[in-house]
């Protein structure tokens, strides 16, 4: 089969690799009809994730067919149309209990990481009862590959860990696709203000069609201060960084109020300062997660129910063949105005 394969950092090729086998009894061998590119996989080739060695299969999200099952696999069948949960889960350990899949002892985040993910023609879905999601029939599939990853980070990681209350001011550091996914998720929980910062207009003024209330561009360095000068010196209430670099970190401990709290969602490959000389008085609370997914029967639902529409987040279509450029396209979002890529495998 073909295969995105990852050859050290800075480094990616599409190559010839076995189609995968079921190893244990509860693995699923799925036929992927969609999958896409996340940031965490450009986190990977600039060489942040150590834990993906040269030679993986990268990618962590798609939909698919059940082309084979397992014995101990009940919820699924050949022929089933599925979704495919980023982390996966075995549903009995200790932390899948307390709903942490992403810290599941023989799963988390092993897709495109520490086994082959998704980014080829077939993937291995490790305890596939409950790491894959059945595909309500007339379902849009583009859209439901959003919900693989960067829907359920978005609305866990930035709205859930960052507390977001009717009436609350929230500002979001980073206007990508998690940073939009974030955006649209919030509005779940009517915030009186969102406020999208990022370097790019074009990012920016897709934030003003997806509900952002006030947008910022970063660019002259003074994004704190005009925050500041919005909310009247007090600062915002929630602050989501929603890209994993230092300089964001810093913005959103610049504009957190009193009482607030900076919710982290971006992926950081190196040291960040934090500012608890000036912190450690405000009632602050910093969080971190990776994402566990727990929230994706709901979020399905409500994409079932068309109250939120992830499809807009896709911007470009490619071909597998095709998907070194979709790389380019997406990494060179700046030019190309990429948000999400769909590749058709």
């Amino acid at each position: 089969m073909k295969a995105l394969v990852y050859q050290g950092p800075g480094k990616k090729a599409l190559r010839d690799r076995p189609t995968p086998e079921i190893v244990d009894p509860s693995d699923a061998i799925v036929r992927m009809t969609r999958t896409t590119i996340c940031g965490t996989d450009l986190h990977i080739l600039k060489g942040d994730v150590p834990t993906c060695e040269p030679g993986r299969i990268l990618g962590h999200e798609g939909v698919g067919i059940v082309e084979k099952t397992g014995a101990a696999v009940t919820a699924f069948k050949k022929g089933d149309r599925v979704l495919i949960s980023c982390i996966s889960a075995c549903g009995k350990c200790e932390y899948c209990r307390k709903g942490m899949y992403s810290h599941c002892t023989t799963g988390g985040w092993i897709l495109g990481n520490k086994i082959d993910g998704t980014q080829a023609e077939f993937v291995r879905i490790p305890h596939a009862d409950t790491s894959l999601y059945p595909i309500p029939a007339g379902s849009d599939e583009e859209a439901l590959v959003m919900l693989s990853d960067i829907l359920p980070t978005g609305f866990e990681c930035g709205v859930l860990n960052g507390k977001v209350k009717p009436g609350d001011t929230v500002a979001i550091v980073g206007s990508g696709p998690i940073g939009l996914a974030a955006l649209l998720t919030a509005q779940f929980y009517s915030p009186a203000e969102i406020i999208m910062i990022d370097l790019d207009n074009n990012r920016l003024e897709v934030a003003k069609r997806f509900g952002a209330t006030a947008t910022i561009n970063s660019a002259d360095g003074k994004a704190a201060e005009t925050v500041m000068k919005m909310t009247g010196g007090h600062g915002v209430d929630t602050a989501i960084e929603a890209v994993g670099v230092p300089a964001t970190f810093l913005i959103c401990q610049d504009i957190v109020g009193a009482g607030g709290t900076i919710a982290n969602v971006g992926v950081h490959g190196i040291k960040v300062d934090l500012h608890l000389e000036r912190l450690w008085s405000q009632n602050i609370s910093i969080t971190t997660r990776l994402v566990d997914t727990v929230t994706t029967p709901m979020l399905l639902k409500t994409v079932q129910s068309k109250k939120i529409d992830p499809k807009l987040l896709i911007t470009h279509r490619f071909k597998l063949a095709n998907i070194i450029e979709a790389y380019e396209t997406f990494t060179d979002a700046a030019k190309t105005h990429a948000l999400k890529v769909i590749i058709e495998a």
